[in-house]
């Protein structure tokens, strides 16, 4: 478990992965570079190298002004890996989010492949011309794969937080993937590609609940599936599969749903053994959280204060992985209110 006092150094600007292992010598780091780009080759003669279209339009029914959902991040939020619209993440989240709203949602797909924590600044520009209601985020693992030091990565993470929420937009971030689960990194590398994303992952929610976000685990969510579950994986065996996609909106949609307001009382009752309701500091709350599947983090009150004499507060809680909409049952929901569904053919 990554302990508290690290997660707060990470969040305030230590970097990772520093010294440890340049000790262990010029053979290991030679090592570990040939591991690196031997993974890379591998992934690259498989991959796709196309996004799936965006889907992007109006999903649900109903009158009034629609929820406007922008998906912002790397090829995790794309879909990179799924064949049809309706297989990604920013679809499936939104078919679901305007059955629980009983309103139209407007999908905006803002991420790109490859992208990192620095991109988000241009994304962020573009989605506030959309004035989004809410915004979820899927970013992280291409910083921790090209060794991006955590501060400049969570910085750029926490400018793109505060400046969404600032504009009035809830914001929901899915936080970096374990990727000690990816199977074309050969040890030693992957135990430390686990180490530095689940770093990642816990300096992420620190900084992001700190700027009035919430996130939710991504990491311990899709870690032992995919480790135990190959068809988690897409071809090149590093991103999802459409049911790996379907994993991880099945835990952001009651995050996001909660943020509205629209999420349903009765769907968290019978679950207290799971859920974590009470308040702590934010930095023990990420430490939790990194190692728990589908955990959210939130900002939280004591004694009508955000902050305790060990940092902000924050609620830590885990929900059961809501039933997501078939793919067909996705494009359903478009088609009903006239939304061009660019991705129902693959």
């Amino acid at each position: 478990m990554i302990r508290t006092d690290t997660a707060r150094r990470l969040a305030t600007g230590a970097a990772y992965g520093g010294g440890g292992v340049g000790l262990a010598g010029a053979a290991l780091v030679a090592l570990l570079r040939e591991e690196a780009r031997s993974a890379r080759r591998r992934v690259e003669a498989r991959s796709t190298k196309q996004d799936p279209p965006s889907g992007d339009g109006v999903y649900g029914r109903g009158g009034g002004t629609p929820i406007v959902l922008t998906v912002l991040g790397d090829s995790s939020a794309v879909g990179l890996g799924a064949h049809r619209a309706a297989e990604t993440p920013g679809v499936l989240v939104a078919a679901g989010l305007a059955e629980l709203a009983e309103r139209p949602v407007r999908l905006v797909r803002l991420a790109r492949s490859g992208a990192r924590a620095a991109d988000l600044e241009e994304q962020v520009d573009r989605a506030l011309a959309e004035r989004p209601t809410v915004a979820v985020i899927m970013i992280g693992a291409n910083d921790v794969t090209a060794r991006t030091a955590t501060s400049v990565s969570v910085g750029h993470l926490t400018d793109a937080v505060r400046r969404l929420t600032a504009a009035g937009c809830e914001v929901v971030v899915g936080t970096c993937p374990d990727l000690g689960t990816i199977r074309p990194i050969a040890q030693p590398l992957r135990t430390l590609a686990r180490r530095w994303s689940r770093q990642m992952a816990a300096a992420q929610t620190i900084a992001v609940v700190e700027a009035g976000g919430r996130t939710v685990s991504l990491g311990s969510l899709l870690g032992p599936a995919f480790a135990s579950d190959s068809a988690m994986f897409s071809v090149d065996e590093f991103h999802p599969s459409a049911a790996g996609y379907a994993a991880a909106a099945a835990v952001l949609l009651p995050s996001v749903a909660d943020a509205l307001g629209v999420w349903p009382a009765a769907a968290d009752r019978g679950l207290r053994t799971l859920r974590r309701d009470t308040a702590r500091p934010v930095a023990r709350a990420a430490a939790r959280a990194v190692n728990r599947p589908g955990t959210e983090v939130q900002p939280a009150e004591v004694a009508g204060s955000e902050t305790g004499p060990w940092g902000p507060w924050a609620l830590l809680r885990r929900r059961r992985p809501t039933e997501m909409p078939t793919p067909e049952e996705a494009e359903h929901v478009g088609d009903e209110s006239g939304s061009p569904l660019a991705g129902r053919s693959g």
